[in-house]
């Protein structure tokens, strides 16, 4: 496995390796078994090309009361984790190495982003949308892996890689929890015993939900988001942002389910720790 810390020294590698088929797997690091089934799942797509992972906090995704400055960094616990799971290179930069100071320039989408977290971190996908765009540039895969966990990520992803014209096939990995039903995060490590305790009660409500729609238990979407608020709230230390059904493609809240693939998602603070999740409905 290489490790490549600057953009001359991926794009020597990249130039080396010209013709291979090769698979992106984005990160921010602190690696868990979520990001190890990503490159699980690149490898499978990759066959006998390359696998190539990133590792890097992305300063402008954060926002300015965020925890950017406290994100987990671990660089050598995840690169045996990277090794262990076959990639074949790690780009891992620093910020100035990504960033011009007077750089002028970013990617901007201006629909799907504006709700949901959008809309509790203003910016947020700007940042996203514009490292993506840019190690998409700088990597020249032929296909990327995001996880399903961030949803409207994946979403905002895919809508970017379609208007712009990228090269890349955008594949969704399915989100890894734990034993409990707790989606796998970086950010369950900020979690005080009884928050982590408390917290399935977000990927509980989801599935029960999800199964009444299913069943055809709930009348209107309307009644779903109601039944998602009353559950997730019963749990006294879940602090809800936001819950919705929404259209699975546009992130559109769903007014009615008929001709519509629903997402249930929800976004619940335990104490200063917000969680992201969601669910399709069971096959």
């Amino acid at each position: 496995m290489v490790l490549l810390r600057t953009k001359d020294e991926l794009r020597e590698w990249t130039t080396e390796r010209t013709g291979r088929p090769r698979v992106l797997v984005p990160t921010m690091g602190a690696l868990h078994a979520g990001h190890t089934s990503l490159m699980d799942l690149a490898i499978k797509r990759a066959g006998d090309g390359d696998v190539l992972a990133t590792i890097f906090v992305n300063p402008t995704q954060f926002g300015p009361n965020e925890d950017f400055d406290a994100y987990p960094r671990q660089l050598q616990a995840d690169l045996e984790k990277c090794r262990d799971h076959g990639v074949t290179s790690v780009f891992a930069p620093e910020a100035d190495e990504m960033y011009f100071n007077d750089a002028t320039i970013s990617v901007h989408e201006s629909r799907l982003s504006h709700r949901l977290c959008g809309a509790s971190r203003p910016g947020h996908f700007d940042g996203v949308c514009t490292i993506v765009a840019k190690l998409f540039l700088l990597t020249q895969p032929t296909a990327a892996v995001f996880g399903e966990k961030d949803f409207q990520q994946l979403a905002v992803i895919r809508r970017m890689v379609r208007d712009l014209d990228f090269s890349v096939d955008v594949i969704g990995g399915p989100t890894v929890r734990e034993s409990d039903g707790l989606a796998m995060s970086s950010r369950n490590a900020y979690l005080s015993d009884e928050q982590r305790a408390a917290a399935p009660i977000i990927q509980k409500t989801l599935r029960e939900v999800a199964a009444g729609i299913a069943s055809d238990r709930f009348s209107s979407p309307e009644t779903a988001r109601a039944a998602l608020a009353e559950g997730i709230a019963s749990e006294g230390l879940a602090r809800i942002d936001y819950v919705d059904v929404v259209d699975a493609s546009s992130l559109e809240t769903l007014e009615t389910f008929e001709g519509a693939i629903p997402r249930l998602v929800a976004a619940v603070f335990f104490g200063k720790t917000r969680l992201i999740d969601n669910v399709g409905l069971p096959e």
